[in-house]
Formats: C-alpha cells, sequence, structure tokens
C-alpha cells in the first residue's frame, strides 16, 4: 500500500547561534519500515535537513506541493511502473538532485545509477552518519552548481537548454494513446479504450515516438516512453 507522510515536527534545536540554510529534502523508500528508518536518521542527526515529503510511491511524491525538494533520496529497489531512470531524471528535470540507497553495490546497479545522473549512490547496509553526509555534500553540490548557472548562463545557452528538453505538440489521439499505453496496456487494449481499431491506434504511438525523436528525446521502447509521460507531466 502506498503512503504518504506529512513532515512531521521533529525535535529540532531552536538555537539562534547557528542556523544554516534548510535543506528541503524528500524521501522515497519501497517499504514504510525504511521510509520510517531514513526520515528519523536525517530528523534527528541533521537539524538543517526539513524532510518535507516522505512516500512509497513516485507519483505521490511528485504530485506532492512540496515536489520538488533540493534532494531526493530514492530506494533503488522501489518496485514502480517507472523506471529508476525515469524516477532520477524526472527529479533532476525538476530541479532536484538525487540520492539513491540499494541493497546491492553490483556494477549495473552502478551503471544504471550514473547514467541516469544521480548525485550520489550508497550501497550495502548504509551509516545513519553516511546518509546524512551524503545529503549535506549533495545538497552543497546542487546549490553551487545552481549559483554557477545563474552567473554563466547566456541567453544562447539557455535556448539550446530550453531545446534539449523541448516536448513535442501531439494531437489529442496521440496523447490519450500515449498516458494510456504508458499505464501498461498493450497496444491492442489502448485501442478498445479508444474505440479505435489496431493500426489507428498502433499509428498514434508511432507518430508520439517519431515527434520525441524529432525534438532529440529518446522514445523508443515502452520504458522510454514512460520516462518521457513523467519528465512531461501525462503520467498522472
Amino acid at each position: 500500500m502506498t503512503t504518504l507522510r506529512e513532515p512531521g515536527a521533529g525535535t529540532r534545536d531552536a538555537s539562534p547561534r547557528s542556523s544554516p540554510q534548510p535543506v528541503r529534502v524528500g524521501v522515497l523508500m519501497g517499504h514504510e519500515s525504511a521510509l520510517d528508518e531514513v526520515c528519523a536518521i536525517l530528523r534527528r542527526r541533521a537539524p538543517e535537513i526539513d524532510v518535507v515529503v516522505s512516500t512509497t510511491g513516485w507519483l505521490q511524491l511528485v504530485r506532492s506541493p512540496r515536489f520538488p525538494t533540493d534532494v531526493v533520496v530514492v530506494d533503488y529497489d522501489l518496485a514502480d511502473a517507472v523506471s529508476l531512470e525515469g524516477r532520477i531524471r524526472s527529479c533532476r528535470a525538476a530541479g532536484a538532485a538525487v540520492v539513491v540507497l540499494s541493497r546491492s553495490g553490483a556494477e549495473e546497479v552502478r551503471r544504471r545509477v550514473v547514467d541516469a545522473g544521480a548525485a550520489a549512490l550508497l550501497t550495502g547496509p548504509v551509516p545513519a552518519a553516511d546518509i546524512v553526509a551524503a545529503v549535506r555534500a549533495v545538497a552543497a553540490g546542487a546549490g553551487a552548481r545552481s549559483a554557477q548557472r545563474r552567473d554563466d548562463t547566456t541567453r544562447q545557452d539557455e535556448g539550446h537548454a530550453a531545446r534539449a528538453f523541448a516536448s513535442p505538440r501531439l494531437s489529442q489521439g496521440e496523447e490519450q494513446a500515449l498516458r494510456l499505453y504508458v499505464t501498461g496496456r498493450s497496444t491492442q487494449a489502448v485501442a478498445a479504450a479508444m474505440n479505435v481499431q489496431y493500426e489507428t491506434a498502433k499509428t498514434y504511438l508511432r507518430r508520439v515516438r517519431a515527434k520525441y525523436r524529432l525534438v532529440g528525446r529518446v522514445a523508443g521502447r515502452r520504458s522510454d516512453l514512460i520516462d518521457r509521460a513523467t519528465e512531461d507531466g501525462y503520467l498522472r
């Protein structure tokens, strides 16, 4: 069962002697016990870290009015229709850096996490101090990179970035087919849901893939389309 937690009051040191900039953190874990543990670690050991959203469901995270956060702690082993890569890239596109926790340190795990652009990967039984240190380091790095981009990015660079993340303009039929397909339906099931012929649904999906390719975004596989739909807000 997916759960979404409201941020708890916790125990904070209200002393005015030290007031570091708060770090807003989201936590996404596959099991409630792990969710409780990670949230407790961050709240107890890092007064400057504010866990503003914690959940066991991806859609609950991205639909939260508190998202995006500065950092999102993500469970590698979370079972979800949206791929790990899609979750990481969506967080990054929204402006949140990602720390991934994984029980396994296998090369395949590292490759997926690094290729998707996560800021940090912690593997195996992770000491509480390491989780806190990783979130702090990633938050500091994200802040520095953000400031650097504001100082150095020219209008031309901004134009290039906008084109890199451009969303294709889909027709009503194409959008409906995409929304149905990325929820796990087969092309035949998409056709039935839309009350159209199989070939018509197939054509809609082919056009969706072609339009994403035209703006430089991979959309060849179902998992790719799930990632694109998540990034563009269709998977809600």
